[in-house]
């Protein structure tokens, strides 16, 4: 079976009113699909879709539209996908950023680089994702090409080649390829060579590509269309391979069916193919693949494309389709904020139905629900994304709710070592587990390590020493997001010190309603911390309001490093409890006249002074034996 036209996952990333929506828009117009632009500011963009969107002019879901790119080389495929700029929805940009091949990232001819600016670009830049750069705006009083330019290399510590290829081009190119430099020694350079080069450092993401021009009128948009083939790497899946595939996003329809963005990366899927979800298998009930600016019914998705499927009733983000087994990780730090859910009474069952839903569109919101206190939780990245998820829950499903004030989402440390373990026939199990835990190294999350010879172990585990390590590994995990005083666990190293089994009646279950009571026992005899999450403050404003700004950062618990003087203005940074960031960047314009900058990312975590918080527990404590057991052995 024949290969298909190259295609290119393409990323439209930049700060919150840079342009990127109707950069999105123009790109359309340009490449034919839609025959009238739309405008963000009277919401009718194809890929602001949600009233909410439109109402607010910021894009909070990511989008998919695909178009045709025309060249003399072939034609090639464009899946454009639209992201959020607001730092708030910056999970729905982590979800997006695995699927793509390239990025444009847009930046503002009059605001410049700015915070989210360095923040995706240092993400895009770890997963080695070549980057174009598109100045949009250069329409407005203000704009200032070659000054953003120069900050881009300045601050984003990157190497910028402006479009056209002018003389400064070969300066930058030849910095990074040998035989550029050896043809302009000796004289036999030649604009082809100066082509190639370009071409093949900007797939390989080692020099940008620099476009200027405005998305409204669409001054420079052109080139820019016709360029992304060539200065992007572009892919050619082949059908006859096994299916392969991830999905991205999950959506609900009208009727309340689940929608699975997925991404077909080789092989083909049709409806009625019956493929494994979690452990069962889903039949695919109908198929719409995004072609030409719409997504249009089809029986199957080859390689290559993205669609929307139907009929995969289990399925969560980042489920694999087929075959594929890559793995991102997460790429930003998680929610530092949190809070509670108050639902009018008479609403109670369906605001947890309609979070429930919510939360398949963005897991790391991490629902959790206090069945003793009837409450509900959500995590959360900042103010907006709390209104939104309020105004989301009364016009999308009905429902009114109120929340608690935002507060803090502390964590513990481990601060020594502990042991602990539970004998076969000393407990209802049929198994004997035996942990340590000690503390890991800042940052390295949770480690699980297996530390007892093969013959303890019972005839499926060692058979499948690896799937009992990764069930082991999921259900410490589980365990240590409620800590000793109810705060996730972080940076810590478990170790199963002790394994038996009553052969042939011990099952996989007994290990995992035993691991959560032993390794419970350990924290407490190795003792927690809680820390607090710290964000790391950039702040660039005028000198003479440095002072008010030091004594702003006083007022809310911040701890300043040395401000370093840049003529006629200042940079300056903090570190700032996670709490204070909204009330600081609130401040900040009043004491600086309105032209104080602000970038904001969590930074670590540190141990909290005085009296440590507690988190109330949303299940059974394991460390209360006697009602852990009975909760335990009541629901078996």
């Amino acid at each position: 079976m024949p290969t298909l036209r190259p295609t290119l996952n393409l990323g439209i990333l930049a700060h919150v009113d840079a342009g990127k929506t109707s950069l999105t828009e123009r790109l359309l117009l340009s490449a034919g699909v839609i025959d009238v632009l739309g405008s963000v500011d009277s919401g009718s963009t194809q890929t602001d879709s949600l009233e909410l969107e439109r109402r607010r002019g910021i894009t909070i879901k990511s989008a998919v539209v695909s178009f045709t790119v025309h060249t003399p080389a072939g034609d090639t495929v464009v899946n454009l996908i639209d992201t959020p700029g607001h730092p708030d929805f910056i999970a729905e940009v982590e979800r997006v950023l695995g699927v793509l091949d390239g990025v444009v990232l847009v930046v503002s001819a009059v605001e410049g680089v700015q915070a989210q600016t360095r923040v995706l670009f240092r993400t895009v830049r770890r997963l080695g994702l070549p980057v174009i750069v598109f100045v949009n705006k250069t329409d407005r009083a203000g704009a200032d090409v070659p000054a953003v330019l120069a900050q881009i290399r300045a601050r984003l510590g990157a190497p910028v080649v402006p479009m056209p290829v002018g003389d400064c081009a070969v300066d930058v190119l030849t910095g990074q390829d040998d035989d550029l430099l050896t043809a302009f020694v000796d004289g036999s350079l030649s604009d082809a060579m100066v082509q190639g080069s370009l071409r093949r450092q900007s797939r390989a993401g080692t020099v940008l590509a620099a476009y200027a021009g405005s998305a409204i009128t669409g001054d420079g948009v052109d080139a820019l269309l016709a360029a992304l083939p060539g200065l992007l790497p572009s892919r050619c899946p082949a059908v006859d391979a096994p299916l392969s595939g991830v999905v991205f996003k999950v959506e609900r329809g009208g009727n309340g069916e689940k929608i699975a963005y997925t991404q077909i990366l080789a092989g083909c899927l049709r409806v009625r193919d019956r493929i494994p979800v979690r452990g069962a298998d889903a039949k695919v009930t109908a198929i719409q693949v995004f072609d030409d600016g719409t997504a249009v019914p089809r029986n199957s998705v080859e390689a290559g494309r993205i669609a929307k499927v139907w009929g995969l009733t289990d399925v969560r983000i980042g489920d694999a389709i087929g075959e594929y087994r890559a793995t991102m990780g997460q790429l930003f730090a998680p929610p530092t904020l949190e809070t509670v859910v108050v639902p009018d009474a008479a609403d109670r069952t369906a605001v947890h139905t309609a979070l429930t839903q919510l939360a398949e569109q963005d897991p790391l919101i991490n629902l959790r629900q206090d069945d003793v206190r009837g409450e509900l939780y959500l995590s959360l990245y900042g103010e907006v994304q709390k209104e939104v998820i309020q105004t989301t829950l009364t016009e999308q499903y009905g429902v009114a709710v109120t929340f608690r004030e935002t507060t803090m989402i502390c964590a513990e440390r481990v601060v020594g070592v502990g042991a602990a373990v539970e004998h076969i026939y000393r407990n209802p199990f049929l198994a004997t587990v035996g942990l340590r835990v000690e503390p890991g190294t800042p940052g390295s999350g949770v480690t699980v390590r297996l530390d007892v010879p093969v013959e303890t172990m019972p005839l499926f585990v060692y058979k499948a020493v690896d799937v009992f390590r990764d069930a082991l590994e999921q259900t410490v995990r589980e365990t240590l997001q409620q800590g000793l005083r109810g705060w996730r666990v972080e940076d810590v190293v478990v170790t199963l010190t002790d394994c038996d089994y009553n052969s042939p009646g011990t099952t996989a279950g007994d290990y995992r309603k035993l691991v959560p009571m032993v390794l419970m026992e350990a924290l407490r005899q190795a003792g927690t911390v809680v820390c607090e999450p710290v964000h790391r403050l950039t702040i660039e404003g005028p000198a003479d309001t440095l002072s008010a700004v030091l004594r702003l950062l006083a007022q809310h618990g911040a701890v300043p490093y040395a401000p370093v003087p840049a003529g006629p203005a200042f940079e300056l940074t903090a570190d700032v409890p996670a709490a204070e960031v909204h009330a600081v960047q609130q401040r900040l314009p009043a004491v600086t006249r309105g032209e104080g900058v602000l970038e904001a990312e969590f930074d670590h975590y540190r141990p909290l002074r005085g009296r440590a918080p507690e988190r109330a527990r949303t299940d059974l404590n394991p460390l209360h034996r006697k009602e852990y057991l009975l909760h335990v052995l009541r629901r078996v």
